[in-house]
């Protein structure tokens, strides 16, 4: 009999647009040969322009949903993603304990187009109960901001974000600098001990609804292949940078990211 791939499970939300969310997950984990599974915490109408309404699950479904694929498949490395309230946020952070798999969190707060994703008295729950059992925290800048207070204007401000986020109790943090104006697009992993900067070119496409979802997500499915976190981190980014050169156009608005980028097309 075959020997099954890696096992990677995400907890996030559903987008209908198929760009992020639980659906750019699983492309990822297919795309870097792991079996992806998923705990749906909310459901969102949702597409190249922007988000037209979001409904949570129920906290019993989300527990339900994590306990059946835990207790009988087992995972080898978990992410998290739009976990929506309060609720939701302390119910994930409750099952995450006890798991030796690693974590990687993405504290989502607001999507592509600015539209709200998570409770501001949620974020609360998120510093003191999610991020310290994250193994990698991947805060983009308006989420540094909306955590820490932090506001990065430069380059250089990425150790202070990356401090500033380390404080409440994730092992790594990832800085992701794509939302900086100018020069490559740099990101800054460090535990508060060794800094790691990962830069890659800027590409000139505006398709990159759900970059933020991939990356995290390639980082669980390398994780769950035996990477250690500069390695999975990485290759991760490689994998994204490729995936947003090859971003297309889909509606109206902003298109995704290309998940099967390395796959080929078929004429």
């Amino acid at each position: 009999m075959r020997t099954p791939p890696p096992r990677v499970l995400t907890v996030a939300g559903s987008d209908s647009g198929g760009g992020a969310g639980i659906q750019a997950d699983l492309k990822t984990m297919l795309a870097l040969g792991t079996h992806g599974m998923s705990v749906l915490t909310a459901v969102t109408a949702q597409n190249s322009l922007g988000v037209q309404g979001a409904w949570e699950l129920p906290a019993e479904a989300v527990r339900q949903q994590f306990r059946s694929v835990v207790d009988d498949i087992g995972v080898q490395a978990v992410k998290t993603g739009m976990l929506a309230t309060a609720e939701l946020v302390a119910t994930v952070a409750g099952l995450l304990d006890g798991l030796t798999a690693p974590v990687v969190v993405d504290p989502v707060g607001v999507s592509k187009h600015g539209d709200p994703l998570l409770a501001a008295e949620a974020l609360e729950t998120v510093r003191t109960e999610l991020l310290p059992r994250a193994t990698v925290a991947t805060p983009n800048l308006d989420e540094v901001a909306q955590l820490t207070g932090v506001r990065v204007e430069r380059e250089a401000d990425l150790p202070r974000a990356a401090e500033a986020v380390l404080a409440y109790g994730p092992r790594w943090a990832l800085i992701k600098g794509g939302h900086l104006k100018d020069g490559d697009a740099v990101d800054l992993l460090t535990d508060g001990a060794a800094e790691h900067w990962l830069r890659a070119p800027r590409h000139d496409n505006r398709h990159t609804h759900g970059t933020g979802c991939t990356l995290a997500s390639a980082i669980a499915a390398q994780l769950a292949k035996g990477r250690t976190v500069p390695q999975a981190v990485a290759d991760a980014k490689e994998y994204v940078t490729g995936a947003v050169a090859a971003g297309f156009a889909l509606g109206g608005g902003i298109g995704p990211v290309d998940h099967g980028w390395r796959l080929g097309r078929e004429a």
